[in-house]
């Protein structure tokens, strides 16, 4: 259901969920206030994000991302939480919130301060090799990418302020034909950061945990997500299924909305804030 009046649905919100173990799933929507667009929200230009059969199958399109995400990874390394984010941290610590599976992978949840926190996607802030499995940081890599291609994010400085970073790290830049990717600096394989593109599937036992946190929780909350693909949506149909309640938060319409016992269309930030401040 949709209530008009944001102030009378937070309150019900707050009733929902006060005193229940609750777990946040949250989207893209969560952190556009800091900076990061979303996918699917209002307003939201249309995006075709790497696949991964693209991505493991055309060295064009491999290197395309390579050169593009040289670029993005580090602004979404410099962003910050924003009130939506640490308002899911403070009522984590007030005992509220039991734990946090986001569809993100920009470890905004953490830099808040959260604790329980699934990254159900994958992080940017790790490469794995397809060969051997080996990981690394997305810094390490940053310093070989460098080395190979001296210059290529210090000519791109100038105007950075104006590039646009998706919210897989994939920044908007159309000069990447002469950029060198790095190889598996162990064993010579594919290098892909540690994030599950479209066409991949969650690794099983990322998949088991976030479900024996639902299974868990006596209240669901999902901020910022169209809960448009299965990964995050089986969670809600599960928890939905069980009787437990579902609040969800978001910009727009989702594919849960029937599941839900209230949903709240207004921004994740001021939302969240309002329900830390009744304290559920």
């Amino acid at each position: 259901m949709v209530d008009h009046d944001t102030t009378d649905a937070v309150a019900r919100a707050a009733e929902l969920l006060r005193g229940r173990r609750t777990v946040v799933i949250s989207g893209a929507g969560l952190s556009t206030d800091s900076g990061i667009p979303d996918y699917r929200g209002p307003g939201s230009p249309p995006r075709t994000p790497m696949t991964y059969q693209q991505f493991v199958g055309d060295p064009v399109f491999r290197q395309r991302y390579w050169a593009r995400n040289h670029i993005g990874w580090r602004r979404m390394d410099a962003a910050r939480p924003n009130p939506g984010h640490r308002a899911v941290a403070r009522l984590e610590r007030a005992g509220v919130v039991s734990g946090v599976i986001t569809q993100n992978v920009d470890l905004l949840h953490m830099k808040a301060g959260a604790r329980q926190v699934i990254d159900l996607h994958g992080t940017y802030a790790r490469v794995r090799c397809l060969r051997c499995e080996n990981l690394i940081s997305r810094m390490t890599l940053a310093q070989h990418l460098e080395a190979a291609n001296p210059g290529f994010a210090e000519n791109l400085s100038a105007g950075a302020t104006g590039i646009e970073v998706a919210p897989d790290a994939d920044a908007v830049v159309t000069d990447t034909d002469r950029f060198r990717m790095v190889d598996c600096l162990a064993c010579g394989g594919m290098l892909k950061p540690d994030i599950v593109y479209f066409g991949e599937n969650v690794p099983p036992d990322r998949v088991a945990a976030a479900f024996g946190m639902v299974e868990r929780a006596q209240a669901i909350l999902v901020a910022g997500s169209s809960l448009t693909v299965m990964s995050g949506l089986r969670f809600v149909r599960r928890a939905a299924k069980s009787g437990v309640p579902v609040v969800i938060v978001n910009r727009g319409r989702t594919r849960g909305d029937d599941l839900a016992t209230l949903r709240i269309d207004a921004g994740c930030s001021e939302t969240l804030c309002a329900l830390a401040e009744l304290g559920c």
